[in-house]
């Protein structure tokens, strides 16, 4: 097990989320891989938006709209996504969301 990628809880890493606010942090980057741990207030979003890496979406807490290419669907707890480069996509919580963003 690479020690640089052990999290024993992923929720502790981010303090609780102010209102009206979406908080993030860089859990972990190479050249292959870069993981980002967010938290969103309800009602915040991330409008849609492409990336030029494929990525996958792992929800961990909390319920959020989530949009990939036009499709949408409600995400909870352990709703994951992968999306492949240049998707559109978008996420608006409805409660408070903590979410994954593993980047490849």
């Amino acid at each position: 097990m690479n020690a640089d990628l052990w999290v024993p809880n992923l929720l502790d890493l981010l303090p609780a989320t102010p209102p009206d606010s979406i908080l993030s942090r860089s859990v972990y980057s190479d050249e292959a891989l870069k993981v980002i741990l967010f938290r969103f207030a309800p009602g915040q979003e991330l409008s849609e938006h492409t990336a030029a890496r494929p990525a996958v979406l792992h929800f961990l807490q909390g319920e959020a709209d989530l949009t990939l290419g036009g499709a949408s669907s409600v995400a909870g707890p352990g709703t994951g996504a992968h999306m492949p480069a240049h998707m559109p996509h978008s996420v608006k919580a409805r409660t408070e969301v903590v979410m994954l963003l593993l980047m490849v």
